[in-house]
């Protein structure tokens, strides 16, 4: 029996190098959805639905596949963090972030033979305090201005943080693969298929 298709989502490319450590053929197609948080609604909730309402939008296009949204947001204190889109938001959201502790939530949906399922992998991280001048070489090096609190774990921004707690190591970075692999094996996909 031929595995359905399975699509991306998304045009990160961050997600999109993640899935491609699982070393499953997919494809990426844009999600039409409008990225906007609702009022008052909670980082963490705002995640969960843009990684569902992805998912939805793009498994309505491809029925027959299996298909994986993820979005991410972040709460400081009360306070969602999204993609900053400018040096000079990115400036002002990692000054807020300094010596302060952030959760990152990174929500994750999957779509497929009209079952859904979805999950929220929750990362705390704290901020070192650096001087005005280190975080804007930082940005002018490293150009974080499409993540979600201005720092790029895996690059340069891992000089930003003094420590970070997660079951996942995966999720800073846009894409919880310890659970996507759980799902994709609830949907029939083994990513280390037995010999």
């Amino acid at each position: 029996m031929t595995r359905p298709p399975i699509v991306l989502a998304s045009t990160s490319r961050y997600r999109c190098e993640l899935l491609q450590r699982l070393r499953l053929p997919f494809e990426v197609h844009a999600p039409q959805v409008d990225e906007a948080a609702l009022p008052s609604e909670r980082p963490r909730d705002t995640a969960l639905r843009l990684a569902r309402s992805k998912a939805a939008n793009v498994a309505a296009r491809f029925p027959g596949a299996i298909v994986i949204g993820s979005d991410q947001s972040v709460d400081l204190s009360g306070t969602m963090l999204g993609k900053p889109n400018s040096h000079e938001a990115a400036l002002a959201q990692l000054q807020s972030l300094q010596g302060r502790t952030a959760v990152f939530y990174t929500a994750l949906a999957l779509v497929w033979a009209a079952r859904e399922e979805s999950d929220c992998v929750s990362t705390t991280v704290t901020f070192r305090n650096l001087p005005h001048s280190q975080l804007d070489a930082y940005l002018r090096a490293d150009q974080p201005y499409d993540c979600a609190g201005s720092a790029k774990i895996e690059s340069l921004g891992i000089a930003l943080i003094e420590s970070v707690e997660s079951d996942d190591p995966t999720a800073l970075i846009g894409l919880p693969l310890i659970r996507l692999t759980s799902m994709l094996a609830a949907a029939g996909v083994e990513v280390l298929p037995s010999t």
